[in-house]
């Protein structure tokens, strides 16, 4: 049966890399997929295209009030016209938008969660934002936090705090969830998209895989923006893909922001081995 396959994440975790190898897994390119081709493949929730079809004025005039009850019957609508899994984007954590559930079971294949380490999460989200460290801090831990659409898109996304976001997401012992850590996809990238790319059906050719993954590297993804551009790079930033590394947080964080981001969110990063 069609549904979506959620690759949900709290900003700056690794989703637009996990989109890219799906994108390239999918489309099978004989060359790396161009950056601006990675929506076709794998599109965001939150793009006005989905809202369309249910609005008495355009997206752009609709409150967030207005929005919230609108996106289960789009997610609905998006897996009527399509035969396949849908991969698609999200950085809203599974919860409720004003009362109204934001996302819809029934619309729902399974989710990919993309978990990454706090304090890495903060230093790059920061650039992304515009935000200085401390604001960033204090926005993930924020229960209310609410994304302002950002790079072409015009919805917006509830996060909540990063606490929040991991446990909406990882609560769930269910085999239509699959968790993994960004910091495991840089030390195996191969095994952990491949595992991906099997446990939900998109594709068990190793050679096919392993092509995507070359294609998808950060390396690649790097020359890639270099090359082309980005739509997704903030104004904020210089550019989208920055270091691509972990533990980066040691050289930007002071002690205290450290300790205040590990007291916000102990209990999350104590259960995926971040303390």
């Amino acid at each position: 049966m069609p549904g979506i396959l959620w690759l949900a994440s709290y900003p700056k975790s690794g989703n637009t890399w996990m989109r890219a190898f799906l994108a390239n897994l999918i489309l099978d390119a004989p060359e790396p997929l161009p950056l601006k081709h990675i929506g076709e493949a794998c599109p965001s929730e939150p793009s006005e295209i989905w809202f369309e079809p249910f609005a008495d004025k355009p997206v752009a005039e609709l409150t967030a009030k207005e929005i919230a009850p609108l996106r289960t019957r789009a997610q609905e609508r998006v897996v009527s016209l399509n035969k396949n899994v849908v991969p698609m984007k999200t950085h809203s954590y599974l919860g409720e938008d004003f009362g109204y559930p934001i996302f819809s079971m029934k619309a729902t294949y399974g989710a990919v969660y993309i978990i990454r380490d706090p304090r890495d999460v903060a230093v790059s989200a920061a650039d992304h934002f515009g935000k200085t460290l401390d604001e960033m801090i204090a926005y993930m831990d924020d229960a209310l936090a609410t994304c302002a659409p950002m790079a072409g898109q015009i919805v917006h996304e509830l996060q909540s705090s990063w606490s929040n976001h991991v446990e909406s997401w990882t609560k769930w012992n269910h085999p239509r969830i699959f968790v993994v850590r960004y910091e495991d996809l840089l030390v195996d990238p191969l095994d952990q998209f491949g595992r991906i790319a099997e446990r939900f059906g998109i594709s068990k050719d190793r050679a096919r895989i392993e092509k995507a993954v070359e294609f998808s590297s950060f390396k690649q993804l790097q020359q890639l923006e270099e090359d082309q551009g980005f739509v997704e790079r903030s104004i904020h930033s210089e550019r989208f893909f920055r270091s691509g590394r972990s533990g980066g947080w040691q050289e930007k964080l002071t002690p205290a922001q450290a300790r205040k981001i590990e007291s916000d969110h102990a209990v999350q990063m104590k259960r995926f081995g971040y303390l």
